[in-house]
């Protein structure tokens, strides 16, 4: 079943990491392995939530998302998302970017390295966003509940995260505004274009929240006016059309899954721009990361039921946290890339080993119980 589920992802990873030691040596070769280390990670939340809706969708629906959804969503974004926001940034081609990418690849560095103040600004207030959001809920389910548990009651104010990222955005501005006026010429001049980029990030991820909940909005009423027409028809003692409603139904989740899945993609696209800047190394590593969406979502599927490990959820919103404080603070300063991956690693391993604990105790008490029970039965059978 693993094997017949993940044999391809096996397969393009193993083909991914040897590309990166004959592409870039074994440097690239580590910056690849902890680029799809974090993808894998990531993909993992993206494939659950996909896994908990195309459940309830027919066998049809179910194909056409985990082929021409997957496709369009995972490739296109991870894929040729990179190359789009650098040939925006730099004012090139796409053509022109991936060209530049292959020949000539000290020459786009540059081009990389003098667009990145807008693109850490843009994809740092988009990832921001993602995690002041989640912190901010109120979860049944708390990893650090020490932590979670004040920030859920601050989440109670309307647009606080907004005002938050907001407050951040122009901090990070204010404090590049400094190093560009210490500097002057060009840097002088992209201290407004980070205030837009920063904006434009906020923006994005507001409209494609908003969708999200347009069209999670719509399933519901999907799901409430199949239920009823259901009931109706059992009452009446007609048939009920199972197909078309189902259809209908899963059309409204099919565009639910699209706008949701591409979200998680941009995730990871920008998180990839904090851990390196080579297109090749990033395409690598991000193909990787989507293979893996699909196979974990298929397993999911196939199997019937959601992974217990409660806290992988939290651990990757956290590294999403993280990766967006080390874009923001890489608008000024420069941090090493592999430090930035590793830290996305730490906190995702430390919430799965969590969730095992946690799994243990609870299997442990529930152990405790029967055994309880066993006893009270034998003192009154006495």
């Amino acid at each position: 079943m693993v094997l017949k589920t993940f044999g391809w992802s096996f397969a393009v990873t193993a083909l991914g990491l040897v590309a990166a030691v004959l592409y870039g040596g074994w440097t690239a070769f580590g910056i690849v392995a902890i680029l799809s280390i974090l993808e894998i990670s990531l993909s993992f939340d993206n494939a659950v939530v996909n896994a908990g809706i195309l459940k309830k969708m027919n066998a049809f629906w179910q194909r056409i998302f985990l082929t021409i959804g997957i496709l369009i969503a995972v490739f296109g974004m991870r894929l040729v998302f990179p190359v789009v926001i650098v040939a925006i940034s730099a004012k090139l081609g796409p053509i022109e970017a991936v060209n530049l990418a292959l020949t000539d690849k000290d020459q786009y560095q540059q081009y990389v390295t003098d667009a990145h103040p807008s693109i850490a600004a843009f994809g740092g207030m988009f990832l921001l966003m993602i995690f002041l959001d989640f912190v901010f809920e109120d979860r049944e389910i708390k990893w650090l509940g020490w932590l979670e548990r004040p920030l859920a009651k601050l989440g109670k104010i309307d647009m606080l995260s907004v005002c938050i990222a907001m407050i951040v955005l122009l901090i990070s501005a204010m404090t590049f505004a400094t190093h560009a006026h210490q500097h002057g010429g060009t840097y002088a001049d992209k201290t407004q274009t980070v205030l837009i980029s920063g904006i434009a990030g906020l923006i994005t991820y507001l409209v494609v929240g908003g969708l999200s909940g347009y069209f999670e909005d719509k399933l519901e009423e999907e799901e409430e006016r199949e239920h009823e027409e259901e009931e109706a028809a059992k009452r009446s003692g007609k048939p009920v059309s199972a197909v078309k409603l189902a259809g209908k139904a899963a059309f409204f989740m099919f565009l639910y899954l699209e706008v949701l899945d591409a979200s998680f993609s941009f995730d990871g696209v920008i998180g990839a721009f904090a851990i390196t800047n080579d297109i090749v190394l990033m395409a690598l590593g991000l193909g990787i990361g989507a293979m893996y969406v699909r196979s974990l979502t298929v397993y999911l599927v196939r199997q019937g039921t959601l992974d217990d490990y409660v806290y992988l959820e939290h651990g990757a919103h956290y590294a999403i946290g993280a990766l967006a404080a080390i874009l923001l603070v890489t608008i000024r300063y420069e941090i090493n890339e592999v430090i930035t991956g590793l830290i996305g690693v730490v906190l995702i391993g430390w919430s799965f080993w969590s969730s095992v604990r946690r799994n243990r105790a609870l299997a442990a008490a529930e152990g405790k119980a029967e055994s309880s029970d066993d006893k009270s039965e034998v003192s009154s059978g006495v």
